[in-house]
């Protein structure tokens, strides 16, 4: 295509997007949405996205790493048209694979710089934070880790818990090796090898926790909440630590969204990427049982949690997150 072409391309894709809804909707076939994302919440967001413009959507749900793999195998015959992730590294994996459309400016202004590639080829939707869940009898904020590196220690051993196949503990080794470099990463994971307790799951991990046959787990904010949101059963006795202070361990996880640069519907999937980053699909974050955090600029989380602001997390471009050669050290750790 010559760069007039391209030109004309993307005057077309513009318009479409200011379309009417009823209009961006006569193209054929639903939208198929590729999705890793917790399938209650994206449920909400596609449901209400359909009742406000009346495109319809199909959801493929998988793991991250999963649809991600499966995405980049497929190459230009993937019937995709947006991939949601919980994590940023499979976003990653498929935008270096080449499978991204741009997205436009005035998607990506609708999210703060600190939670989208500086890249442009995909964007945040929502957020998680790195925890220390611990039971409130076993320790005391007095002994507790002040970083999450200090897990490594001789003393820790048999003490805290992981689950490190999930996409979840993956998405934070993965801020470790972009933070301290891969010999310091590949030495705390061998001493995770060595100390952690592990678990299919962060909710089995919390359940253990809970339960005092573990001191504490690594593992993100919103399963602690969600258990507290319905009987506490699993959470009533942990309470949660934030690392802050830049640390590894105040890692906060973006859950992206992304048009497949070969979707039949490019204008549809620009909106539904437009419409989740948008005020109304964030302020299904706000007030929906996932507990999440809202990442839109201006918009407001839950208010059962702590301030993203609050939480001091390291800056990360989540384009430089390398799943690939977490799971190749990850393996050599022995822990996959």
């Amino acid at each position: 295509m010559t760069f007039p072409a391209l030109k004309f391309a993307g005057a077309v894709l513009l318009g479409a997007l200011l379309l009417p809804a009823g209009a961006i909707a006569q193209d054929n076939g639903p939208l198929v949405v590729y999705n890793a994302q917790h399938v209650s919440l994206t449920k909400a967001w596609v449901a209400a996205f359909t009742r406000d413009t009346g495109i319809a959507v199909t959801l493929r749900n998988g793991e991250d790493a999963e649809l991600g793999n499966q995405i980049v195998q497929e190459g230009a015959t993937s019937p995709a048209d947006v991939f949601l992730t919980e994590n940023s590294p499979a976003m990653a994996l498929v935008e270096r694979a080449g499978r991204f459309a741009p997205l436009p400016a005035e998607t990506l202004a609708l999210v703060p710089a600190e939670f989208r590639p500086s890249t442009g080829r995909w964007i945040g939707i929502a957020a998680r934070s790195t925890v220390f869940a611990y039971n409130k009898s076993k320790l005391s904020p007095a002994n507790l880790p002040q970083t999450l590196l200090d897990l490594a220690e001789p003393r820790w051993k048999g003490h805290w818990a992981a689950s490190p196949a999930g996409a979840d503990f993956q998405a934070i080794v993965s801020a470790v090796l972009e933070l301290k470099g891969e010999p310091a990463t590949a030495a705390w994971l061998g001493a995770l090898k060595r100390n952690a307790t592990v678990f299919r799951g962060n909710g089995a991990a919390l359940k253990a926790v809970n339960a005092g046959e573990i001191d504490g787990a690594v593992i993100y904010h919103y399963y602690w909440f969600g258990d507290q949101a319905k009987t506490g059963e699993n959470s009533n006795n942990v309470a949660l630590h934030y690392f802050r202070g830049q640390d590894p361990g105040a890692f906060v996880s973006i859950s992206g969204a992304g048009v497949l640069a070969t979707s039949k519907h490019a204008a549809q999937a620009q909106a539904l990427v437009k419409w989740i980053a948008g005020p109304a699909g964030q302020a299904i974050l706000r007030t929906g049982n996932s507990f999440e955090y809202a990442v839109g600029v201006g918009a407001a989380s839950n208010s059962k949690l702590m301030p993203l602001a609050d939480l001091q997390a390291p800056k990360l471009d989540p384009s430089h997150l390398n799943s690939a050669k977490v799971t190749d050290m990850m393996i050599a750790a022995g822990l996959l």
